[in-house]
């Protein structure tokens, strides 16, 4: 959607007449104003992919119903009214604001064992089948175009619902060898939505989707990372180098040790995501409209977190409590806050390797970092940390998701959470673009990361910290009077300690040895 459809129809129009609203609409008045200019222009008449509907041959659609009345629906999609509906409703954000396709797919999984356990019911056999036949293709991706919704939408998700149960019951009618949008012999609430509500099946999708994208790609990039890590501070574990705190010289430490940390703030990250798990895993189907079950049968909520576990692999099963399952995302906003941790920890880590590396030549200049592609559009020869760039705004992303998803979750008013999209929408994407940046960064960087042994050499042993080693010898008060005369003058440490008659050369060089000093004795 372009924001010249923002207003289709004078109708639109006629909810901001007022005076006080007639600076905010002037814009959208003459975006109206240069839409329906475009449309007199012959060529745009011919070309134009965003016709208006209303301009196109009845061919092009089939009339469908809901309980508000008729509407036109396109001929080529397999979702009905009520999806028609929510496009006219909800007209925020465009095609980037559609619906996340790893919850639409979950939704396919969820109808699938909705079918089964329902045939085991009573649900007549044939349309069980056509609904898992269906069911499977939403499953698999292979109907995406038929899920044109976006996020800001009722915060149950119902009109989603709901065009998840429409394209999968006209799919089944095709099958069946029936006409599209006649709701027979497969109606999309009766047979699709049967034994559901949109307040548990969408919370439902939510944690199958949710539970699939960190299995799928959240842990397997966090794993990738952990291991390019530590590949390197195996690699590095010999090399002896200035620790920094406060960002000013600190004590010898090896850079292994400094890689090391990064992979145990890897390791743990992992940790953390698997331990919120457990929670996710619980499924709220069978609660129906406000947790009571309601027009489900005895077992069937058992019966559908079986049949998803089975489907998806996951340890699936039913919620403990329904009212809490419908009412609170306590669960996903406990995954996000392990997410929002893992961002932590990647733009800590993506941070120190880009500033180790600075430079090449005035910068500390430690680390030599791979160069991927050209960095300056007026600079020759610029390389830039293009990849911890990139993790560390996925970093500030997810922890503004966070943001959002706590907000949502503290929003559960009485029986029913209304932030449901936009944690899912969420969650999942700070899941993606953490798994995602991960591989990218631990293939295009971490793998690539060679020590720059001479650099790291020097700035070592111009440092005045390593004089720490000589407190145990000399006391405190005068290992910090030689570090500051030496800083003063310019001086080595050595020569300024002799100076001061505080101990012999031979003394200084038995005493401060760098590769005994990264560890307790």
């Amino acid at each position: 959607m372009t924001s010249l459809d923002a207003f289709d129809s004078n109708r639109d129009l006629l909810f901001f007449t007022s005076t006080d609203c007639a600076t905010m609409l002037r814009p959208f008045l003459r975006a109206q104003q240069l839409k329906c200019n475009l449309r007199t222009l012959p060529s745009v008449q011919a070309d134009c992919k965003f016709s208006n509907p209303r301009r196109m041959a009845s061919s092009d659609f089939r009339i469908e119903r809901d309980t508000f009345g008729e509407l036109k629906v396109p001929a080529d999609k397999y979702y009905g009214a009520q999806t028609v509906r929510s496009t006219m409703n909800f007209k925020i954000g465009g095609p980037s604001e559609r619906m996340p396709l790893p919850l639409i797919h979950a939704f396919g999984i969820l109808k699938k064992a909705a079918a089964e356990v329902n045939q085991e019911y009573g649900l007549e056999p044939k349309i069980a089948n056509a609904i898992c036949q269906a069911a499977d293709e939403v499953a698999a991706g292979k109907l995406d175009e038929h899920f044109p919704l976006v996020v800001w939408q009722t915060g149950s998700g119902t009109q989603t619902n709901m065009n998840v149960n429409e394209v999968i019951s006209n799919r089944a009618i095709e099958l069946l060898g029936g006409q599209l949008g006649s709701k027979d012999p497969v109606h999309p609430n009766d047979h699709v939505n049967k034994s559901q509500s949109s307040n548990d099946t969408f919370p439902t999708a939510m944690h199958i989707a949710a539970a699939m994208e960190v299995h799928r790609v959240l842990l397997p990039g966090l794993q990738t990372l952990h291991d390019a890590l530590e590949t390197k501070a195996e690699e590095f574990k010999d090399i002896i180098k200035i620790g920094r705190t406060h960002t000013q010289d600190a004590v010898p430490l090896s850079l292994g040790q400094e890689f090391s940390g990064y992979v145990q703030q890897v390791k743990y990250s992992v940790e953390r995501v698997q331990a919120a798990l457990p929670r996710v895993y619980e499924l709220a189907a069978g609660g129906t409209a406000v947790g009571t079950g309601l027009n489900t049968r005895v077992g069937f909520a058992e019966k559908v977190a079986a049949a998803v576990s089975t489907l998806t692999g996951l340890p699936f099963v039913t919620a403990a409590n329904k009212f809490e399952a419908l009412a609170a995302h306590d669960a996903l906003v406990q995954l996000s806050g392990a997410l929002n941790t893992v961002a932590v920890s990647t733009m800590k880590i993506a941070n120190d390797v880009r500033f180790l590396g600075s430079g090449p030549r005035s910068g500390l200049g430690e680390l030599i970092l791979p160069e991927n592609e050209p960095g300056s559009s007026i600079m020759p020869g610029k390389v830039n940390p293009t990849q911890c760039e990139a993790l560390t705004m996925v970093a500030a992303q997810v922890m503004g998701n966070h943001v959002a998803v706590s907000v949502g979750g503290s929003n559960g008013h009485f029986e029913l959470n209304v932030f449901k999209p936009m944690i899912a929408k969420n969650v999942l994407s700070s899941a993606r673009l953490l798994g995602d940046a991960s591989v990218s960064f631990a293939v295009n960087c971490v793998a690539g990361i060679r020590a720059n042994r001479e650099r790291i050499d020097k700035l070592m042993n111009e440092s005045l910290m390593l004089v720490t080693a000589l407190n145990p010898h000399i006391g405190y008060d005068k290992a910090a009077a030689i570090a500051k005369t030496a800083h003063k003058k310019g001086s080595t440490l050595k020569a300024v300690a002799v100076e001061l008659g505080y101990l012999t050369e031979e003394q200084f060089d038995q005493w401060v040895k760098p590769a005994e000093m990264l560890g307790p004795k």
